[in-house]
């Protein structure tokens, strides 16, 4: 195919059309920044069904844009009892063999906003409407990234390539811009498996509350157990019980063995979702002493694939080293979903390097490249902690972690503390407001 070439040296190019590279862009474009964006599908898309956005996503949302908002109040699903509107989950025991039986509430924890969540391609098109036309090119798979001192080339399987001022890369877990900015052979630059799986699926809701009951089908529920746990929660208004049941590998290090390498991303790739059915995730589940409930639940799911959940090791920089490139969203912070917080880490980071990128009078290579070290600087740590401690909840859903155990207490201690710092938390405050100072210092 003949190579040629797009220049729109006076643009920042957006990588990736999902939750993040949408809201980067319509941030970016409040403040007339202008943009250009890429998408591998022949689509805008997202993987998955049900995503849950927590009290600073909420925020985040509101401080980005006002029509982001009111696109996800259009869309977003509460728990459906009043009398549940303020609670995250009802924490559940899952399992046999323990002092609560099957079924019974073990806590609840509160939270600010209550259990909000969207189907992501919902949620999506409201995302997509803020778009405006004729900046959005499909097809566009990257393969690669060259910098110069003044712009960036991106370079796609098509043979086409396009230069730009710079480039935000939004571009996923599985991020090619991710092991050009750490190096191909840095050991934070591929993502890692973190010994979990998981088995999605959704229930008709009627179905649900046939089977199950109303309270325990359309409010946000998790059943804890020894080695996997499971969560439900309504999504699309009510009629959809979204259903997610997680597992423990036989070896959850195995799949770790030569992270660091291209041979091990090439090697891991056909395990990222592999196929299964429905005996096999009944069967798993049954040997795990697992009670009625959980088990009337995933009889209702229907399951082809088993998702391998993976994570990213802590990367010493998310811009390259000639600071034109910037990793966002997935592509720099990776987690599993225990926390609820992946989807909310990526609109975080849209809100900051907009408002960082708009402070700028005059957009030029040197004062982009200023953006982008302060978004790293005030971004890092949150991003970073909220990936361990998505990873440590994935333990302590499964008693499996080292302090908490299954002492049920201590189960729940660890997790109320450790939410403070996730949905209290003053991004005005702490990020944009201190990163804009920043600019100033290091523009002095």
């Amino acid at each position: 195919m003949p190579h040629s070439e797009h220049s729109e040296d006076d643009t920042i190019a957006i990588v990736g059309g999902g939750i993040g590279g949408l809201c980067t862009a319509i941030g970016l474009h409040t403040h007339d920044i202008p943009i250009t964006i890429y998408e591998a599908a022949a689509e805008f898309s997202e993987i998955g069904a049900g995503v849950s956005l927590g009290p600073n996503a909420s925020k985040a949302m509101k401080l980005l844009h006002p029509a982001v908002w009111k696109g996800y109040e259009k869309v977003r699903t509460n728990n459906v009892w009043p009398s549940h509107q303020k609670l995250w989950f009802t924490f559940r025991q899952g399992d046999a063999g323990s002092e609560y039986p099957e079924g019974k509430k073990i806590f609840e924890m509160a939270c600010p906003t209550g259990q909000t969540s969207v189907h992501r391609a919902s949620f999506l098109n409201e995302l997509i409407a803020l778009i405006p036309d004729g900046i959005s090119h499909f097809g566009k798979r990257l393969v690669n990234i060259t910098e110069s001192p003044s712009n960036v080339v991106l370079h796609f399987a098509d043979g086409t390539s396009a230069r730009h001022s710079a480039v935000i890369c939004c571009d996923g877990i599985k991020s090619t811009a991710r092991p050009i900015v750490l190096g191909q052979d840095h050991p934070a630059a591929y993502p890692v498996f973190t010994g979990k799986y998981a088995y999605r699926g959704l229930i008709p809701m009627s179905l649900a509350i046939e089977s199950i009951g109303p309270e325990l089908a359309q409010n946000s529920q998790q059943y804890l157990g020894h080695g996997g746990h499971i969560l439900t929660f309504p999504i699309e208004n009510g009629k959809t019980l979204n259903c997610v049941a997680f597992s423990t590998a036989a070896d959850p290090t195995q799949p770790r063995q030569d992270s660091s390498t291209k041979q091990h991303q090439k090697a891991s790739k056909p395990n990222w979702i592999t196929p299964t059915n429905h005996a096999t995730l009944l069967s798993e589940f049954s040997s795990k002493t697992w009670s009625s409930i959980p088990l009337t639940l995933l009889s209702l799911m229907s399951i082809r694939e088993k998702w391998s959940l993976y994570d990213h090791p802590p990367a010493p920089s998310y811009t390259s080293q000639n600071g034109l490139i910037c990793l966002l969203g997935d592509a720099a912070h990776a987690s599993t979903p225990h926390n609820g917080a992946g989807a909310g880490m990526a609109i975080e980071d849209a809100l900051v390097i907009s408002k960082l990128l708009g402070a700028v009078v005059t957009l030029n290579g040197e004062r982009i490249r200023k953006a982008f070290r302060v978004y790293q600087e005030v971004r890092i740590k949150r991003t970073q902690k909220q990936v361990r401690t998505a990873r440590e909840f994935g333990l302590v859903y499964d008693f499996q972690d080292p302090w908490a155990g299954d002492d049920l207490g201590r189960v729940q201690e660890k997790l109320e503390r450790s939410k403070k710092w996730l949905w209290n938390y003053d991004i005005e405050k702490e990020e944009i407001e201190r990163g804009i100072r920043r600019l100033g210092e290091v523009h002095g």
